[in-house]
């Protein structure tokens, strides 16, 4: 075995991990392969031999990647991610979120699976500032110390503590952590279906945390449509038009929760992922971009 093959080895062994790090940052899949790919790119290009922790040399280095990118996010004033819905990504109903590989998704997407992030988790992460961003996704989810994170964001590691505690706030204050009990979730997801397919309003509002919050992304082809709506009654309201009779809808694990897939014909054409808290659902996340549906992992709920 030759120095580029036993490296590009020892890179593998990093690789799961480097695409956690890289979709939290930037709610992408595909985006986050990009990150990882340049990472590979800027260690083929360096003196390995030189770096002594090189988990900890590839970690920051895809951060300081989409810290770059998200930077140019802001810099051409592109649309703020709190009106996108971040890439998901679907395990079997049948699973327990661990994933053992059989049910045909590759190691990586398994990987994601067993260290899930909820849809509102990483909502409520796409609103920070890039450097926040940076600072609680290294140091509060995967412990990389500040002292190694400062010189990323250019801050000393006093300065870069703040920006995680600033982000810490933020996310406590906004995104509430899902019940653990799986089963109990299905139980609120099932109850959710059956009020909206009924045409129950009363049921739906029975299920729904008054604060519930609903976010759509339909994609370019829908861009009139009401993207976040507040309030159980309002939700509701919208809710009862989701049932549609040529739709197939499917239990899945929807980043490591219980959530929906919507398929016509075969084709997804919706993925909904429901955060249940203290038994209310508190936030309803739905894909319906085509575009972006096409590219998803969704081999685990096929039939």
């Amino acid at each position: 075995m030759d120095e580029k093959e036993f490296l590009a080895e020892r890179f593998e062994e990093h690789r799961a991990h480097l695409r956690a790090v890289a979709y939290r940052m930037l709610g992408s899949l595909s985006e986050a392969d990009d990150a990882v790919q340049e990472a590979w790119l800027r260690l083929s290009r360096s003196d390995a031999d030189g770096i002594g922790n090189l988990g900890g040399w590839l970690t920051t280095v895809v951060g300081r990647v989409c810290l770059d990118l998200l930077r140019t996010r802001t810099a051409r004033g592109e649309e703020p991610f709190d009106v996108r819905v971040p890439d998901p990504v679907i395990g079997s109903a049948s699973g327990n979120g661990t994933g053992s590989g059989t049910d045909g998704t590759d190691p990586e997407h398994q990987a994601l699976l067993a260290d899930a992030v909820g849809l509102a988790l990483l909502v409520v992460l796409q609103t920070l500032a890039p450097a926040e961003r940076l600072a609680f996704v290294l140091h509060d989810m995967f412990a990389v110390p500040f002292d190694e994170i400062g010189p990323v964001v250019g801050r000393t590691p006093a300065a870069t503590r703040q920006l995680a505690s600033r982000a810490r706030r933020r996310v406590r204050g906004t995104a509430a952590a899902p019940d653990a009990d799986l089963a109990r979730q299905r139980e609120v997801v099932d109850a959710f279906l059956a009020a909206s397919r009924g045409g129950d309003f009363e049921g739906l509002l029975a299920v729904l945390d008054p604060d519930v919050v609903l976010r759509t992304d339909p994609g370019a082809a829908f861009p009139g449509l009401a993207r976040t709506v507040r309030g159980a009654r309002e939700v509701a309201g919208r809710a009862l038009h989701f049932r549609h009779p040529a739709h197939d809808v499917r239990h899945a694990l929807v980043n490591g929760a219980a959530g929906i897939v919507a398929v016509a014909d075969g084709v997804p054409v919706s993925v909904l992922g429901l955060t249940v808290a203290g038994g209310k659902i508190v936030a309803i996340d739905i894909l319906a971009d085509p575009e972006r549906l096409r590219g998803l992992d969704l081999t685990a709920i096929e039939e």
